[in-house]
């Protein structure tokens, strides 16, 4: 076996490690694993092939893509059972990431070039393989910081597999046209400004590609702004429409008050008669007037009582069977948002399934109660008509094509707080289970 090339070699198999990285650290709240396990199953994995395949080129003695180029299809597979996000999400962060590592391998090719004018990109040279890692390396690191702190929020929260897609193409575009520009003799980047072309053209092409992510996370970003925005201002609608039922009930409570004295002179005088079928009469139209009165309120935090009755009239002017009991801990286990945001979703597509079948046999129970002191379980059951697409990712919602965005924020607000959520279903049941620590 040649050393000289397979040393050549194993460095170019090597920049699998920098990019396993950075296809990982955006994806570093939907890893199936803990982030040291992944990191070990990935060294467990990519270290021996890069040293295997190295072998391999030197052993065959054929250039180093026709090996890596494969190789980088065929570890998709496991990269997408290792993180729970959805397809469009994984192919856009690894197509992007296969992109961007392009680049080094250009500019070591470039370096090559300068090294070794009278050679060709099937020989590559020791000290070029070195450069590229190296700079795959410092590439990764560069990405990472922005990855982590900026477009982690994106991969969580944007479920928008048409976005997806676009940055797939767009990522892909560059990849291909990189992979096609691989110079097979140095001779021609020597020829005339060739080079200084090949340089500029390629920094040109990365400084478009960042550009293009930027603008990216910059859109997605007022698009996740206008969907909180717009949760806030239905947050506040309920919340107003709480208000104005509470002044009504004021109102009538007041109205009450002041006829009740009016109400104990006439039973005193009924009394006086000894006219015991009005009095029971008289009370009980008092009792149905109370009763209609009545204001629930389902628990302290105001925002979250506005939209529990917000739902719950929802539900009854829709005929639903509403079987509710709901014991919230003060202070709550998560924000304001998230908690509204979990119950909305929850609350919502119950009731969307309850539609699904006729009014006599729509029923919805939910309870929520804090148990052990350190643990809130949420149970919803409603009623529906056992119509489900499901996949290996989970649900799929029925009302449009895509992942079904409630159950996947759901899920979400409650890893985010260290706890699960579980959803199921019978034939004419669906069950969504949620825990959340306090």
């Amino acid at each position: 076996m040649d050393m000289t090339r397979w040393l050549s070699a194993l460095p170019h198999f090597l920049v699998l490690l920098p990019s396993a990285a950075s296809c990982y650290y955006t994806m570093k709240n939907q890893l199936r694993h803990t982030l040291l396990k992944t990191a070990a199953l990935c060294t467990a994995v990519l270290l021996p092939y890069a040293i295997f395949c190295s072998c391999l080129c030197a052993l065959l003695r054929v250039d180093v893509n026709i090996i890596l180029l494969p190789s980088l299809l065929l570890f998709f597979f496991p990269y997408r059972c290792t993180v729970t996000a959805s397809l469009p999400k994984c192919l856009a962060v690894y197509v992007g990431v296969c992109a961007v590592q392009t680049f080094p391998a250009q500019f070591a090719y470039a370096f090559d070039a300068f090294l070794h004018p009278a050679s060709g990109a099937a020989d590559f040279s020791i000290e070029a393989a070195i450069f590229q890692l190296g700079l795959s390396c410092l590439v990764a690191a560069a990405f990472a910081w922005p990855a982590c702190g900026l477009f982690f929020r994106i991969i969580d929260c944007l479920d928008i597999p048409k976005i997806w897609y676009s940055t797939i193409i767009l990522s892909s575009i560059f990849l291909i046209f990189n992979v096609m520009a691989v110079p097979q003799s140095y001779r021609t980047l020597h020829t005339g400004r060739i080079f200084f072309l090949f340089l500029l053209l390629e920094g040109c092409l990365l400084a478009i590609l960042t550009a293009i992510y930027v603008l990216f996370y910059l859109g997605t970003t007022v698009i996740l702004e206008h969907a909180e925005l717009k949760e806030h201002t239905h947050l506040l609608e309920m919340q107003s429409r709480q208000y104005r039922a509470l002044q009504e009930h004021m109102r009538q409570t007041a109205k009450l008050r002041h006829d009740f004295r009016h109400s104990v002179h006439l039973l005193s005088f009924l009394a006086e008669k000894g006219d015991i079928s009005n009095i029971q009469r008289h009370l009980a139209e008092y009792e149905v007037s109370l009763s209609e009165n009545k204001q629930i309120n389902y628990c302290a935090n105001a925002a979250l009582n506005a939209l529990f009755g917000y739902y719950y009239d929802i539900a009854v002017s829709a005929d639903i069977d509403t079987d509710w009991h709901i014991e919230l801990p003060e202070p709550l286990p998560a924000t304001e948002l998230d908690m509204v945001s979990l119950f909305g979703n929850l609350i919502e597509n119950a009731i969307d399934g309850c539609l699904t079948i006729p009014e006599r046999r729509r029923y919805f129970c939910l309870t929520a109660e804090n148990r052990h002191g350190n643990r809130l379980y949420i149970v919803s059951t409603n009623s529906f008509d056992g119509k489900v697409r499901k996949d290996k990712d989970g649900y799929r919602t029925t009302k449009h094509s895509g992942n079904g965005i409630g159950l996947a924020a759901i899920a979400a607000a409650a890893e985010k707080y260290g706890g699960s959520a579980q959803a199921s279903n019978s034939d004419t049941e669906f069950f969504v289970d949620v825990m959340l620590k306090i």
